[in-house]
């Protein structure tokens, strides 16, 4: 496996945050651009947006608790999503800043839903990409549409033999989630998904990977303890049309929960958005923060 190397310029860094220490990667000054992955990924997933956008913001890309170099607490309770949120209240803050602009993709956009809604003065703006508010997903849950795409979900609640399948011959499962659902197949090296593969292979990750999941009918889905308010921030959607495990129709009734929607479809375009089509994704992050 290969080591990432990073750009000139890019800088890592560690910091405490709700009684754990979480690893970093920043590049650039200015008002904070806090930006949180999915998975299977990690930091990386942004490399293209921290090269655009550290020429005018202080872009901190995270390695969400489990992943990579962040601690991974064993605890199944650790991974609930009130956990993850108080996380991201730590980072900001302990950056030195009292709000952000958010960028969030997959279970990245999940925290950062729950997130403006319990700390709305801690967003300035949000942008998610492929990850629908969470009250439409649970929605969408009734329908055997996505049911049958989400049937990995219900797959990782299984204790210990998820993790024995996503590291069997070298994690090689790991690369083929991007390489099987990505459209353009020339958008992930053999570089980057051994990234990927070495990163879930850090001792604890996929476990606590896998944990997200195993805490997703108590914390995501359980809306009797989350009131949703409609949020006043500017909020931009990105969705990548061809995404194998959300369909676009979750989209659909997002304005319920935000005043001011910018929603971008981009067609021939999986899950990987922001990896798959990153100069068009810039593009519509840019044109949305001006």
């Amino acid at each position: 496996m290969v080591n990432y190397t990073l750009e000139k310029g890019w800088q890592e860094g560690y910091i405490q945050s709700n009684g754990i220490e979480l690893h970093y990667v920043t590049k650039g000054q200015g008002k904070l651009m806090l930006m949180l992955h999915g998975f299977p990924e990690f930091w990386y997933s942004w490399r293209y947006q921290i090269a655009e956008f550290s020429q005018n913001y202080n872009v901190v890309a995270l390695d969400l608790r489990g992943y990579n170099k962040s601690d991974k607490p064993q605890a199944l309770k650790a991974y609930h999503i009130s956990e993850l949120v108080k996380d991201i209240e730590g980072v900001i803050k302990g950056l030195g800043y009292d709000n952000c602009i958010l960028v969030a993709h997959d279970w990245g956009g999940a925290i950062a839903w729950y997130f403006v809604n319990s700390y709305p003065e801690m967003v300035e703006k949000l942008i998610v990409m492929n990850l629908p508010h969470p009250a439409k997903f649970k929605q969408s849950l009734k329908t055997l549409q996505q049911l049958s795409k989400s049937w990995y979900i219900f797959a990782f609640q299984l204790p210990k033999l998820p993790e024995w399948l996503l590291q069997r011959n070298n994690y090689q499962l790991i690369a083929s989630i991007f390489k099987k659902t990505v459209v353009d197949q020339s958008a992930f090296s053999q570089e980057d998904l051994d990234c990927y593969r070495e990163a879930a292979a850090k001792p604890g990750a996929l476990t606590a990977m896998l944990n997200y999941y195993r805490n997703i009918f108590q914390g995501v889905f359980k809306t009797s303890e989350q009131p949703w308010k409609k949020l006043s921030i500017s909020v931009l959607m990105i969705w990548g049309e061809n995404d194998t495990a959300l369909g676009k129709e979750l989209t659909y009734g997002t304005e319920d929960y935000v005043e001011n929607l910018t929603l971008k479809y981009i067609p021939n375009c999986s899950h990987w958005v922001q990896q798959e089509k990153p100069q068009l994704v810039n593009e519509y992050m840019r044109e949305f923060l001006q």
